[in-house]
């Protein structure tokens, strides 16, 4: 029993994981539009620099999964 609820937990933190990395992908996919329209370049970078770690993670968990 205890090794059922260890893996459901395991489960429900890797949800909630997974819910906080697609939020915060929307969240600076927001943030690079903004400092495209504001040529922004050094946001630009930092955007595009953290949705390619976000898209890297989300794209580790699905294959994990």
């Amino acid at each position: 029993m205890k090794q059922m609820i260890k893996i459901i937990r395991k489960i429900d933190i890797e949800r909630e994981y997974r819910h906080m990395l697609e939020l915060e992908q929307d969240y600076e996919l927001a943030s690079l539009s903004k400092a495209l329209k504001d040529s922004d370049n050094a946001e630009i970078i930092r955007s595009k620099k953290r949705l390619s770690e976000i898209h890297s993670d989300l794209e580790e968990m699905a294959n994990y999964s």
